[in-house]
């Protein structure tokens, strides 16, 4: 037996964000297990430097590495965009991010090739999602609006009040003049917002996630490396939060239904 087979895959993210592509990831790869963390205590990254990105990005994964992991999902689009080509040769593992998915998806999606990007203003500014699009695309156009409120308001756990629907409404007003047929959601957290943001796009408009894309690449990998985990026991996932873990645990019981989740504290 392929001891590699057993060891869970980890993915890490900003904060809370990332459980939108695990949330995938548990329907599509029944049998794995994985270790989340959760960086909430330096939430957001989005209007952090580029090094200070790639530190933490580094910081979380050499973590899972001691943990033990058979893959790494950066599950965040900031993290992806900045700190992705920097971390895959430091570690023997295959290291996957979401962006190069949600790009190839809204491509295949979009009937018009006009796209909108929301983002962070690290990932909007990045134009990393531009990049992907247009080598898929190149005649594909793009138009990225950050998003800055979005993220708190996902953190604050506040994301189903109409707080959130009257920020979404607000952000998004400056597309009210664009022509599209496709919005990227470029961050882990939009999609838990998801509702008010449809609601506030034209009728018909696309809405592209990276969960279920992020989990087509990941089952490739898996495939490829022949590393899926057989049924050997029930599985287990552990969660690690950098903030509170109360908090934590409430989203990950909200946005997972996982009644008991195993949340636990990590200082880095």
């Amino acid at each position: 037996m392929n001891q590699l087979e057993e060891l869970p895959i980890g993915i890490i993210d900003s904060g809370v964000g990332g459980l939108t592509v695990m949330d995938e990831l548990l329907k599509r790869l029944p049998n794995e297990q994985f270790l989340y963390i959760g960086d909430d205590a330096r939430c957001p990254y989005g209007n952090r430097s580029p090094q200070e990105v790639v530190k933490f990005t580094h910081e979380l994964i050499d973590t899972l590495n001691r943990f033990g992991v058979k893959m790494v999902v950066i599950a965040c689009n900031t993290a992806t965009a900045f700190a992705l080509k920097q971390v895959q040769p430091l570690f023997d593992f295959p290291i996957i991010g979401v962006i190069q998915p949600g790009a190839h998806t809204a491509v295949q999606t979009s009937m018009t090739q006009q796209i909108v990007v929301l983002g962070t203003s690290g990932t909007v500014n990045s134009q990393a999602y531009d990049q992907a699009i247009l080598a898929m695309s190149p005649n594909a156009r793009i138009f990225g609006l950050a998003c800055p409120e979005f993220v708190p308001i996902v953190e604050r756990g506040v994301y189903k009040l109409e707080e959130a629907d009257l920020v979404v409404k607000e952000t998004l007003a400056p597309l009210a003049k664009k022509t599209f047929d496709t919005v990227i959601l470029g961050c882990t957290h939009f999609p838990l917002l998801s509702h008010f943001i449809q609601y506030h796009l034209p009728a018909g408009t696309a809405l592209i996630t990276s969960g279920s894309a992020t989990a087509d690449t990941a089952i490739l990998i898996l495939d490829e490396l022949q590393l899926h985990r057989k049924v050997s026991q029930e599985r287990h996932s552990t969660f690690y939060t950098t903030g509170s873990l109360e908090h934590f645990e409430f989203i990950v019981k909200d946005w997972l239904q996982i009644t008991e989740p195993d949340v636990r504290k990590l200082v880095l």
